[in-house]
């Protein structure tokens, strides 16, 4: 089965366009959750709200999410199996969990330690760790450069162009898997050529010589080809890790809260607006690590505060 990586840009493009798209023989899974098979077409699911370890998670279309925080990755024990919008997870592949984003989205996610920085595909839901805010492939891991340690601190940021369209092909029943190869712009295994013309909506297919596989950036794997997705360097900033134990309009509540944990850590008042509400945030730290932060966290919960979250900034 051929698993065909579609380059996004080629439907905004005028005239005839010729693009190269990532396309690898399929492999057979293992089981998966259920019975019901994989899906074979597109899906753009969004999704009721759901209760996890008695937290409440709403889904909703969101565009212009920008958000810092915990990654970790799966990959052991899940490969082969299904994901929330019905697909085959592939250890192998750029995709992620997230908890409420609408599924396809692409999201740049940036290691706040190291600089590094990739694309991934969101097409499941997770992680219901309370201190983790995405759930990355191990692929995606590696590239961050924190598989070996677990977690990072992390920056996500929705492509709002990119998730606009890759929701309205997935809505047309497009299948999506491999938009994220095409939004890193790396080349993937081509083994095929796609023409479109604009003007007539046909596509013209032509195959490639494997032969030609030599000459891209990846590398062979049980007879298949896998790209190796180009890893953006960004500039690496100063964050620390917080325990942020509630958010109040009142700043009397805010202190009362502040007083009654002290003893737990540092324990501090800050203020913040958003969208001209003015918020008191109550806040312990920094920590030294995320180790530490979870063990703070879990202390905070244990002392009361059920909406604890662990925060980076």
């Amino acid at each position: 089965m051929l698993r065909l990586f579609l380059l996004i840009s080629v439907f905004v493009m005028s005239g005839c366009t010729e693009v190269q798209y990532a396309a690898h023989m399929g492999k057979e899974f293992g089981g998966t959750l259920d019975s019901s098979p994989a899906v074979q077409q597109g899906t753009f699911k969004v999704g009721k709200p759901y209760k996890v370890q008695g937290q409440t998670y709403t889904p909703r279309e969101q565009y212009d999410l920008v958000e810092t925080g915990i990654a970790s990755w799966y990959g052991p024990g899940f490969d082969g199996k299904k994901t929330a919008n019905g697909e085959v997870f592939d250890k192998r592949e750029l995709t992620a969990a997230h908890r409420t984003l609408q599924m396809p989205s692409l999201v740049r996610v940036t290691n706040l330690d190291n600089g590094r920085s990739v694309i991934v595909r969101i097409n499941d839901r997770g992680p219901f760790k309370r201190s983790r805010i995405i759930d990355l492939s191990e692929k995606a891991a590696e590239l961050l450069a924190f598989k070996g340690q677990g977690t990072a601190k992390v920056k996500l940021e929705v492509l709002q162009q990119e998730s606009l369209r890759i929701a309205e092909s997935a809505r047309q029943g497009n299948l999506t898997k491999g938009y994220e190869v095409a939004a890193n712009e790396a080349p993937g295994d081509v083994l095929e050529t796609v023409s479109y013309d604009t003007a007539s909506g046909s596509i013209s297919v032509q195959p490639v010589g494997r032969e030609d596989l030599a000459t891209l950036p990846g590398h062979m794997r049980n007879g298949e080809f896998y790209p190796d997705p180009i890893v953006q360097e960004r500039a690496v900033t100063r964050t620390n890790i917080f325990v942020q134990a509630g958010s109040f309009t009142v700043y009397d509540n805010a202190a009362h809260l502040k007083d009654t944990l002290s003893s737990l850590s540092n324990a501090a008042v800050t203020e913040t607006s958003v969208n001209g509400q003015r918020f008191y945030r109550v806040r312990l730290g920094p920590v030294s690590d995320v180790n530490a932060a979870d063990q703070l966290l879990n202390r905070v919960v244990g002392a009361g505060q059920k909406s604890a979250i662990i925060v980076v900034e």
